[in-house]
Order: structure tokens, then C-alpha cells, then sequence
């Protein structure tokens, strides 16, 4: 039987997902490549295959989920199976560096970052850096893991040389420009099969966890934007959004293989926009898109049945 077949690594984010392809009556079928064994001799099944593997799986003690997954995923594309959010995605998911550089190709600011490994390297980093205040993150991460405030060398030094330390699993630090935005929110751009799906506000006075899944809602220790939360929504769906930015970001996402995903910027007091994150295993408020009326979970699920049914006539 030709189902949708979603890989992924965590029981808690796909329950949203499952819930619309059961509405939908898609026939589907969950991967959780936590572990597991790859017989290059046998065929996949036939379907279409949904990458949601995660940067921050290892943070869930699935160390090797990304890495597995990665070959899992050369694996369908070899047997020419239709992958959505393929390797090329999944390469830029758990490398920001990767991000960085690919999104400048297409004409997209983003902030700027030095990256470093070992403590020292980190430290010489911030001492050469041009900003006095910087934001340090994880190259692999997801889940605003890593990612702290600075307004002096003398406050880096202690945290990196502190036990409190958090090195990045694939070993490398950014150092990146700190861009505040003065009314304190980012905005998130979120894209279906490669189109834009609308774009939400994100209250950032609390902190750097962004994440819009309710199993993300957890208080941060460090990086307020600010000194004083607002009452608000920290998620909201922004009626009639429009912006250049959303021709650039579709064309980026093509090219690079990315079906699904959730793209992040900030604009400073300059009216400058910095883009920082592409998610390519991205969530959805559930609060936002109720008040919204949309829901990016039923048009995933639609998407995949459209994918399935093409599969089906090509049979």
C-alpha cells in the first residue's frame, strides 16, 4: 500500500500531525529513527517520504538520530522515492554555518557570525569581534539551545570557562551579531511545499524559546530582549502579511530541497532585517492558528495526500 511515510524523532510533535492525516484519511505510516537498521540490498516502499527529523534530537538522547537519518534518506533518494525535505534539507537543518552561507546566495542579510572551536578559540572570537554585544549559539542546535546574551568579553570568559558551559554537540560555537528589536518580537515565516503559508509574530520578552510547539513552552535562565514582558501572545498569525523577503525565501527553499518549513528574522531600530534560523522541522502554535483559523498540520496533511495521489498515477 502507497502511504506518507513521516520520519521524525519525537512522539510529542507528531501528534498534531497524526491527528490531521487520520481527519484526512491519509494513509500514512511514522519512522521514528531514534534507531534501527538500513538493508542497502532491500527496495523502501513505495510512497512518499516526509523528513522531520530534528537538529535538537539530541538533546531528546537520540544522538545519532540525524546522522542515521541522513543515511536512511540517501537510501530513498538512490531508489528514486519522493522525499520532501531531502538530504540537501536535512544538511542545512543541523548546520548553521551551512544555513548562513546558503541564504546569502539569495541575497538574504544575516547577522554577523564567527565560529569557533575549543574555549580559547571562542574567547579569541568574541575578543576580535566587532560588536560589544553578541549572542553566543549552537551550529547544530534547534530549541534556542546554546544561545545566551553578552555585554562584555569579561561575562563570555566566565560563562565558557564556567561549568556551566553548554558546547555544541557537533563542537563548534557561533559568536553572532545581537540584533534587538526595540518593540521585542521576531517574526516567523512558515512555508508549505515550498510556498509561503503566512507568517506569525513571536513575542521574544521572555527569551530566546521560540519554538511554537506546546511541548517548547518552557521558561529560559538566560537572554531576556528585554527588561520588562509585555502581556500579549507570544504567538500571533499576522493578517495580510507581505514581504520581499518571501519571493527570496521560496527561491531558497527550492533550490536547496526544503518542502516544509518555518524561517525566522528580526528587524533593529534601523529598519534593518536580519534572517537567523530556517527550521525545516517545524511546528505550529495551535492558540495562534485558532484565533487565525488556519492550520499548518491539515495542510501538510493535504499536501502529502496530493503527493500521494501524483504517486499513484505515476504507478
Amino acid at each position: 500500500m502507497t502511504k506518507a511515510y513521516i520520519i521524525h524523532e519525537n512522539e510529542s510533535w507528531i501528534v498534531p500531525l497524526r491527528h490531521a492525516l487520520e481527519e484526512q484519511g491519509v494513509p500514512h505510516e511514522f519512522w521514528h529513527l531514534h534507531e534501527g537498521t538500513l538493508d542497502l540490498g532491500q527496495l523502501p516502499p513505495t510512497g512518499v517520504f516526509y523528513n522531520r527529523m530534528s537538529a535538537s534530537s539530541h538533546s531528546r538522547n537520540h544522538r545519532y538520530a540525524a546522522e542515521y537519518t541522513s543515511n536512511v534518506l540517501a537510501w530513498l533518494e538512490h531508489n528514486g522515492r519522493t522525499v520532501l525535505n531531502n538530504s540537501r534539507a536535512l544538511e542545512l537543518e543541523i548546520n548553521k554555518i551551512k544555513q548562513y552561507l546558503e541564504l546569502q546566495k539569495f541575497g538574504i542579510e544575516t547577522p554577523a557570525t564567527v565560529a569557533a572551536i575549543g574555549k580559547e578559540a571562542v574567547i579569541q572570537a568574541a575578543r576580535e569581534f566587532p560588536y560589544r554585544s553578541f549572542i553566543t549559539k549552537h551550529n547544530r542546535a534547534g530549541k534556542g539551545l546554546g544561545v545566551y546574551l553578552f555585554d562584555s568579553l569579561e561575562s563570555l570568559e566566565t560563562y565558557v570557562n564556567g561549568q556551566g558551559f553548554e558546547e555544541s554537540v557537533d563542537g563548534v560555537t557561533l559568536i553572532q551579531q545581537y540584533i534587538k528589536n526595540e518593540d521585542q518580537f521576531i517574526t516567523r515565516c512558515e512555508f508549505i511545499d515550498g510556498k509561503f503559508y503566512y507568517a506569525v509574530r513571536v513575542d521574544t520578552s521572555e527569551g530566546f524559546q521560540l519554538c511554537p510547539a506546546d511541548a517548547c513552552q518552557i521558561s529560559d535562565q538566560f537572554c531576556p530582549v528585554g527588561e520588562e514582558a509585555v502581556i500579549r501572545p507570544k504567538f500571533e498569525v499576522i493578517n495580510g502579511f507581505d514581504s520581499p523577503l518571501i519571493a527570496k525565501y521560496e527561491a531558497f527553499l527550492q533550490q536547496n530541497g526544503i518542502s516544509f518549513a518555518g524561517i525566522e528574522f528580526i528587524t533593529d531600530s534601523a529598519g534593518k532585517t536580519y534572517t537567523y534560523d530556517v527550521n525545516t522541522n517545524t511546528n505550529y502554535n495551535p492558540d495562534a492558528e485558532a484565533l487565525a483559523d488556519v492550520s499548518g498540520m491539515k495542510e501538510i496533511a493535504r499536501t502529502l495526500s496530493e503527493y500521494l495521489k501524483r504517486e499513484l498515477v505515476l504507478r
